[in-house]
């Protein structure tokens, strides 16, 4: 069994983990949601400064719940790419400085292959090849994980990322920030038909993700109808421009997996990241998979989001197959998933 402490702070959540295999043995997540909230989007001087303060105990305190010794901890783990370069250096300075304090080898760990590696906690069964659908605040992309560290993208974004629409929408309907669980929310209580809104469909790339125009279209509509009835923002239909804006989401990221997945005689498909959380993108992918007799896996919430314990299990697969980082290997603000073999 081979057990790693893992550290996550590419964005907004200082996050430790111990992990041994796929099995999680502790995981701190520090949120600075409230500290983002009032500006309505992470401020990445102020996240990393927030990471400096919270980096020490959130280390301490996964370390101390995980009952683990140095002498049982095989290696650590750090997210090194792509994200916040500021916020990437506080974690990858804490996982240096523990690696040569305590002698274990380090492994930079690709934070969208963080990601995908959080299925496997869901499902420790499953085994590539597989399609990913990983959509959060900064991406919106299918891989075929062909296997282990081999990876191919299919689709990725041509511009807004699924949560990042969610963000900017939420914002334009005065629900706040996150906008992703806000629009979630209020969207049970609206007509997820009432709004026929465009999917953003490129002709010559199917499986490319484009949310701009649809963030667009909802503000044309709330302008248009504002215009008519003379009514202010919070008296406008919310609930249904919610639902109307979150079904079209929905729909166009499952129409595009589905296919894929079809196309390229994929049998299992795993939704990650932050958008993976949304009700309706898991009611909607879960029964399109049904419908064609695909499998669909989706980890739990508290692991689509950022947290370690996926950035640990990524680490225990590369030190299983005898890959470590150089202490000299930077963090980079960007780095495309299918280099992350670079990283070792």
């Amino acid at each position: 069994m081979t057990t790693v402490l893992a550290i996550e702070t590419s964005c907004d959540e200082t996050a430790a983990a111990v992990v041994s295999d796929r099995t999680i043995i502790s995981n701190v997540v520090s949120s600075q949601i409230a500290i983002h909230a009032p500006y309505g989007g992470v401020v990445p001087e102020i996240a990393a400064r927030s990471h400096v303060e919270t980096i020490n105990q959130s280390i301490a305190q996964a370390y101390t719940e995980s009952g683990k010794t140095w002498a049982e901890i095989d290696g650590i783990a750090v997210t090194i790419a792509p994200g916040l370069i500021g916020a990437l250096m506080v974690g990858v300075t804490a996982a240096k400085t523990l690696a040569m304090l305590h002698h274990k080898p380090l492994v930079g760990v690709h934070h969208l292959e963080g990601h995908i590696c959080s299925a496997f906690l869901a499902d420790p069964t499953l085994e590539p090849p597989f399609l990913c659908l990983l959509v959060s605040g900064g991406h919106s992309s299918l891989i075929q994980v062909k296997d282990y560290g081999t990876y191919e993208v299919m689709g990725k974004t041509r511009d807004d990322a699924a949560g990042e629409a969610f963000d900017k929408v939420a914002r334009l309907l005065g629900l706040g920030y996150p906008g992703g669980p806000a629009i979630d929310l209020i969207a049970k209580t609206g007509d997820a038909k009432a709004f026929k809104l465009p999917q953003g469909k490129i002709a010559d790339h199917p499986y490319d993700s484009s949310f701009s125009g649809l963030k667009t279209a909802v503000l044309r509509l709330t302008e248009k109808l504002s215009q008519q009835a003379e009514l202010s923002i919070d008296k406008l239909p919310i609930a249904d421009l919610a639902a109307s804006f979150q079904e079209t989401v929905a729909l166009a990221l499952t129409s595009r997996t589905i296919k894929c997945a079809l196309e390229f005689g994929l049998q299992t498909i795993v939704a990650v990241g932050g958008v993976a959380a949304n009700s309706a993108l898991r009611s909607h992918l879960t029964n399109a998979a049904a419908t064609h007799n695909l499998n669909v896996i989706f980890p739990p919430l508290k692991l689509c989001t950022d947290n370690a314990a996926m950035i640990g299990c990524a680490g225990v697969i590369h030190l299983n197959k005898g890959e470590t980082s150089a202490m000299t290997l930077p963090a980079q603000s960007r780095l495309d998933i299918t280099q992350s073999k670079t990283l070792y």
